[in-house]
């Protein structure tokens, strides 16, 4: 998997503080972000976040190229529908010796992992075949779900700070939440203030909303108080 912030708006943070604040002010907004010093934005940012008060984080957009993610990531990924996301298409592109990911389940399980290279060989042997015949469009219809992709995905902040509840869970499936951490990382590098405070709800809120199928990793954080 490689994941790359590709492009942000310039000074979010700042961008942020100066939405929030031309709700109570008559200047404009660039006088706004002339007054704006890295202290006041950061306070700006922290008491928003306190507050619950994130539509001016919407102002701001982080996108990002991720490649080498298998096909049942981005189904996983799409339904947050609040982001733009761009896929490679297998319609228009041949997926001829697709390279694909193996879980880590099944690469410490010997027999697991010959049987299930045995079956990517087959699947891709008759995805060749079925070319010679069909469109790609149809023959894509046997490739699996291990199959990998390329996305480019668009999220605004306050979107983000959603996806990273969700899919920074221990209970989120282990590929989509390594995207995730991997994700909140690179974001953290350019906007520390807007993702100080984001991750699963058990570190944020001190809550699990994950009724019976909780990891337990809340107990254990209390446990540490």
């Amino acid at each position: 998997m490689r994941v790359e912030l590709i492009q942000y708006t310039p000074e979010p943070e700042k961008v942020v503080a100066a939405a929030a604040r031309l709700c109570y002010s008559a200047d404009s907004v660039s006088e706004l972000c002339e007054r704006l010093d890295d202290e006041k934005v950061a306070g700006f940012v922290r008491r928003l976040r306190e507050m619950g008060h994130l539509s001016t984080f919407e102002h701001v957009s982080f996108q990002f190229s991720i490649d080498g993610v298998s096909r049942a990531l981005s189904h996983q990924l799409v339904r947050h529908r609040i982001a733009s996301y761009s896929q490679r298409s297998q319609r228009y592109v041949e997926e001829k010796g697709f390279d694909f990911v193996i879980p880590p389940s099944v690469k410490g399980n010997p027999a697991a992992l010959k049987q299930f290279e045995q079956v990517m060989t087959r699947l891709q042997e008759n995805y060749r075949e079925l070319l010679n015949c069909v469109p790609a469009e149809d023959a894509r219809y046997v490739l699996p779900n291990a199959c990998t992709t390329s996305v480019m995905a668009t999220f605004n902040a306050r979107s983000l700070l959603n996806f990273f509840e969700h899919r920074t869970c221990q209970r989120a499936q282990w590929e989509i939440r390594f995207l995730a951490n991997r994700m909140l990382e690179l974001v953290r590098n350019v906007a520390p203030n807007l993702f100080s405070e984001a991750g699963p709800t058990c570190i944020t809120q001190g809550v699990c909303r994950q009724g019976t199928y909780s990891c337990g990793r809340l107990k254990t954080l209390e446990g540490k108080k």
